[in-house]
């Protein structure tokens, strides 16, 4: 294949008060035409900040590329005229941001924003740009794309508004697509969707992707080679299938073994540690502090990179001839040579079956013009105390919602939340609402709208404490705050930033750290890792679980990785345009799906095998039929504490299925 883009010797820094950060330290890379390159590394080990200067995005003055060229077709990127790199952007090289509601306009309705970019760079007419913006929102899998172009972004869900930021990219055809975590924010079955449609589009236009991700079941299922990033510089480089069946750097191997493994409730092999502070990079190699394998030589100088194959290369000193022979730690091998599934029978359950929290037909109804969005409608469960009760579903289902609601953030339409004996929607007192906030928190889903941008970090951590006088003076408040930035995956000095100095996956932990910093006995967790890499999803998750048994915590975890759900939860609730469908222990529910629609999710799965996803084959849900059924569904104990949404004939045949084998998927 030929070469498409060549980026040599690549070093970005930003000004800060605090000092010169080294952002980009020496990055150089092809990509090919026809290709896709995965980059995957920890937040702030540079890919976002890579990625926006193949764009000239680096914000400035701040921030400024000290060295390196970007080539694009015989022209270096970094030094063409402003007007001419406008042309490129969007045409010939167009980007999916991370964040999908500071990358939309606000004030303008999401049909604007899509024709806008089709008006400029093809010249569209306004009908026809307004007809072909109708067909991107359907391809990116958006329901009611009409209605959808009169909105605002706003009133769209997190993974709505980001099917929208994707299509925008789209709109142009580009030569390259950046995609900076482009399916983060999306349910796992618009995820496939969506990367079905790259990878279609690719192949039509010959397009070539950089694919930005910290999922590394999108990796293996997208990826033709990959780069591993750590601490601003690539540390391994190679083929997909190198990089996941051979890898040769500790850091590579600490990413892979922090993904869970299908039926275990074992802890993550996190990493351990932190990245440095590139402020002041690390003498010698960056990984050292957190690699057990590490040799003198690792803190003394720092290591090139070292040839395996022709196109596999690793930055480490344990490639040296003279290096001692090291066997790497045991990781997840081909899908073909694993066992199938199994129950964990370890798995530790509440033992009193104890409701802290019930809801009882729970309706939450939205009025969009002359339409009636029915969110929530008739939703019923129980959370027993110290369990995990894990909601899963599409965007759009009313997950979200649903939390929001059982925080009082949102008015009910009609049912009840009954949250330890006491209804709590209705006329509290403030007093009332201070203790109900202190037993009860909430991380959210959006890791910036979420953050006051005028406050540090410190105050946002340390307001809750403030509000509960938690701490006796300013000392003991500082001092809770390191300890809880530490524990999320963040250092000291971090107390004193700004949420817009952080990348989309520090925000989030900041997030985690101030619905901790009360002491709270209930969380509510909206999509708490989804903006988080693997390996500090693995400190997340160990740490709520640690939490829970140290604490005696209760959870209501929302989100739409059903991996890492079945990983933490003991009971998984599967949502389905405002209700129910499915409710099972996590084991039943993974082992032996009998709703179409939840066996749908689960085929959907990306699972960190190149192999295997190759080959896979994807079970679809025929929405249009299930929702064309005359008889009315009821939810019905199909075996023992396993529920489904269904009419008499469904159940009598979900009833026969709970007794044949189990149906795997995806495991």
């Amino acid at each position: 294949m030929d070469t498409l883009l060549e980026v040599r010797d690549l070093r970005i820094s930003f000004d800060t008060y605090v000092g010169e950060v080294q952002a980009v330290r020496g990055v150089s890379f092809d990509l090919k035409k026809g290709e896709t390159l995965a980059i995957v590394g920890e937040s702030g080990s540079g890919k976002s900040v890579l990625s926006k200067s193949i764009l000239r995005l680096v914000p400035q003055p701040s921030g400024k590329i000290k060295t390196g060229k970007i080539w694009l077709d015989g022209e270096n990127l970094l030094t063409l005229p402003k007007r001419k790199m406008e042309r490129i952007r969007g045409a010939e090289i167009s980007m999916i941001l991370q964040d999908p509601m500071t990358s939309l306009n606000p004030t303008m309705t999401i049909g604007r924003q899509i024709m806008e970019s089709l008006r400029i760079h093809q010249q569209f007419d306004r009908r026809k740009a307004a007809e072909k913006a109708v067909e991107l929102l359907k391809r990116v899998g958006i329901p009611w794309p009409e209605g959808r172009m009169k909105q605002y972004p706003h009133q769209l869900s997190g993974g709505m508004r980001q099917r929208v930021v994707i299509a925008i990219a789209l709109a142009c055809n580009p030569k390259i697509l950046i995609a900076d975590e482009p399916t983060t924010a999306l349910d796992v079955t618009i995820q496939a969707q969506i990367l079905e449609l790259l990878k279609e589009i690719q192949k039509q236009l010959g397009m070539s992707l950089i694919f930005i991700t910290h999922d590394l079941g999108v990796v293996a299922h997208m990826a033709d080679r990959v780069a591993v990033m750590y601490a601003g510089k690539i540390v391994e480089i190679g083929k997909v299938d190198e990089i996941f069946y051979n890898p040769k750097h500790p850091y590579t191997w600490g990413l892979l073994a922090s993904v869970p493994d299908p039926g275990s409730s074992k802890d993550l092999a996190a990493i351990p540690g932190s990245p440095p502070d590139l402020l002041h990079p690390p003498q010698g190699d960056a990984f050292a502090l957190r690699n057990e394998y590490a040799m003198n030589i690792d803190f003394r100088m720092e290591p090139p990179m070292f040839p395996i194959t022709e196109t596999h290369y690793a930055a480490t000193w344990l490639l040296h001839d003279n290096a001692p022979p090291i066997d790497p730690p045991a990781l997840s091998a081909k899908r073909k040579d694993q066992p199938a599934l199994q129950s964990d029978t370890n798995r530790e359950r509440p033992v009193a079956k104890v409701p802290l929290l019930q809801v009882r037909n729970l309706k939450k109804y939205f009025h969009v013009g002359n339409q009636v969005i029915k969110a929530v409608d008739d939703l019923n469960f129980e959370i027993y105390k110290g369990e995990t009760f894990g909601l899963v579903g599409e965007s759009g289902c009313g997950k979200s919602t649903t939390g929001r609601m059982l925080m009082r953030l949102y008015d009910k339409t009609e049912g009840q939340v009954i949250y330890d004996g006491v209804e709590i929607h209705g006329t509290k007192t403030e007093e009332w609402s201070r203790r109900f906030h202190r037993r009860a928190q909430m991380i959210f889903q959006d890791p910036y709208s979420s953050l006051d941008p005028r406050q540090t970090v410190a105050d946002i951590v340390a307001e809750g404490m403030d509000i509960h006088g938690l701490a006796k003076d300013p000392e003991e408040r500082l001092k809770k705050v390191y300890h809880l930035l530490e524990t999320v995956g963040l250092s000291r000095d971090h107390a004193y930033h700004y949420p817009h100095e952080f990348s989309g996956g520090q925000r989030q932990r900041i997030g985690i750290a101030r619905a901790l910093a009360v002491e709270p006995e209930f969380i509510i967790a909206d999509e708490p890792i989804s903006a988080l890499d693997v390996s500090i999803q693995a400190q997340v998750v160990n740490l709520l679980k640690r939490l829970q048994k140290e604490r005696e915590l209760t959870y209501l975890f929302i989100a739409h990785d059903l991996s890492m759900v079945q990983y933490i939860s003991d009971r998984i609730g599967v949502m389905y345009r405002g209700r129910l469908v499915e409710l099972a222990h996590s084991d039943e529910l993974c082992l032996n799906p009998i709703h179409p629609y939840t066996q749908s999710l689960l085929s959907a799965i990306p699972l960190p095998d190149p192999e295997y996803e190759r080959s896979r084959k994807r079970k679809f849900f025929d929405a249009e039929s299930y929702m064309g059924e005359k008889e009315e569904r009821t939810f019905r104990e199909v075996s023992e504490e396993h529920w489904a949404l269904c009419t008499e004939r469904e159940f009598e045949r979900y009833v026969a299925q709970s007794r044949e084998a189990p149906v795997l998927f995806p495991y």
